[in-house]
């Protein structure tokens, strides 16, 4: 791997997770993403170029609003450092081609479904919609990834989760599955091909049972408390690009 190339697409990664945190704010606010300049949720005051660079401002501010000194979400840096850490990844898979921009558009839009999930329970129809138009599109030169591929995954993972939610709604009379955990499938389907939903769904109800049991205990919230389904079906979707073969490689050798 060329190091220079390497830095080059973290620090790439840190800015387009900087330009996330304004999706991430903005889209379940119903603003755009583009006007009016980023300022101060709390004061109201306009940042300023030097004060927006991704990673350095916040610790050059120590963390807090240079007017106000109203402390900053730790979520800024957190997502540029992770889509950061993401893009170099990608780099060392693809290097620097058309697969890298793909990847990395995908997996930052899982990203900021996850986080918008996790704060509003909600998965924004913007996100997931054009997503499922743009995987099954994007499949007739994806490798790997054929058209019918795609399409099926599309139809297998949001009618598949739609009738699980049907099922569900009917035995319990009561919401399971919202219609945005359904598109947000549709999504990774398309993406990822019909062959990767058992093992995504798998991961994504073990690690929702785990982590979201944990949380119900800790938050003293009870059984009772709504837990996001998305961010583990993203974080299902994330765990099998970068490490799908090795599982089913393993999971395969369990069973012979």
């Amino acid at each position: 791997m060329n190091l220079y190339l390497g830095l080059y697409a973290f620090f790439i990664g840190l800015a387009i997770g900087s330009f996330l945190n304004v999706c991430i704010y903005r889209i379940p606010l119903k603003k755009s993403i583009v006007r009016p300049p980023s300022s101060c949720p709390n004061c109201g005051k306009r940042i300023r170029f030097y004060e927006n660079i991704p990673l350095i401002s916040y610790l050059f501010l120590k963390g807090k609003c240079h007017y106000c000194r109203h402390p900053i979400s730790w979520q800024y840096p957190m997502v540029e450092i992770l889509v950061g850490f993401i893009s170099l990844f990608l780099f060392i898979k693809f290097g620097i081609n058309y697969q890298y921009i793909l990847s990395l558009f995908f997996i930052s839009n899982l990203l900021v479904i996850s986080l918008i999930d996790m704060e509003h329970m909600i998965i924004p129809d913007v996100l997931s919609l054009p997503g499922i138009l743009l995987g099954w599109a994007f499949s007739f030169i994806i490798p790997d990834l054929t058209w019918t591929d795609s399409l099926i995954g599309i139809l297998a993972g949001g009618g598949g989760l739609y009738l699980v939610a049907i099922g569900f709604a009917y035995l319990t009379g009561k919401e399971g599955m919202g219609g945005g955990d359904i598109k947000l499938l549709a999504m990774i389907g398309a993406w990822m091909g019909w062959r990767s939903l058992p093992l995504i769904i798998l991961m994504a109800s073990l690690s929702g049972l785990v982590i979201g049991f944990s949380f119900m205990m800790f938050s003293g919230k009870g059984l009772g408390a709504k837990i996001p389904f998305g961010p583990y079906l993203s974080l299902g979707a994330i765990i099998y690009f970068f490490f799908g073969f090795q599982i089913t490689h393993w999971y395969m050798g369990l069973m012979y």
